[in-house]
């Protein structure tokens, strides 16, 4: 199983981070995150640097795919051979976005007549896009997912490990990250925003 967080220039390094280290709670041998890259190395919108690990080629045959967000997303969707980067299947792979990662799948045609979350900056160009915006942190329909807030990300992760390993075991990776005193309280709030969007959906198997 692996999952590429696409992390651009500019990049937050809430979002990015935040489900890069909840995901690696999974302790399994066969699962893999990576911070997916255009180049080598990425600046983040505070000036933390940091190396790639994977490419954006290679979220091409990853099993899930997290659009991360940052200060240069519009640049980004204007920037043809970038986007064309991206090739992203959400017939076969877990996709989903934060924040402005929100305006890159809406440019890439990936929500269609689907609803999003995003970050309040990014909302008037997602919906310049087309796509309606929902006041709410997560949502996702069949495979896409998306978030608004940087604390959402949390949500993208949880939501993940649900479809790839079970819902137990992204209960688990979130009481692991959460605040002392607060983790139960954490945890329901968080299933409380996943849960409404597994019921018909079968956890995948890792691959």
């Amino acid at each position: 199983m692996h999952i590429a967080i696409l992390t651009f220039q500019g990049f937050n390094e809430l979002d990015s981070l935040i489900a890069y280290g909840i995901l690696n709670r999974i302790k399994r041998p066969d699962w893999r995150v990576t911070i997916s890259c255009p180049e080598p190395e990425v600046t983040s919108m505070n000036g933390v640097t940091v190396r790639a690990q994977s490419t954006l080629e290679d979220a091409a045959s990853a099993d899930a795919v997290i659009v991360g967000s940052g200060i240069q997303t519009r640049q980004i969707v204007s920037h043809p051979e970038l986007m064309g980067r991206l090739k992203l299947q959400p017939d076969r792979q877990l996709i989903a976005s934060q924040c402005s990662g929100t305006l890159i799948l809406a440019k890439l045609g990936l929500l269609g007549n689907v609803p999003a979350c995003t970050d309040l900056t990014t909302k008037p160009w997602v919906e310049e896009a087309g796509v309606e915006v929902l006041n709410q942190p997560f949502f996702a329909r069949g495979n896409v997912a998306t978030a608004g807030g940087c604390f959402a990300s949390a949500y993208l992760a949880g939501w993940i490990i649900a479809r790839s390993v079970g819902l137990e075991a992204a209960a688990d990776a979130l009481h692991y990250v959460a605040p002392v005193g607060e983790k139960e309280a954490f945890v329901a709030n968080a299933l409380k925003n996943i849960e409404p969007y597994l019921e018909t959906m079968p956890a995948r198997g890792a691959a």
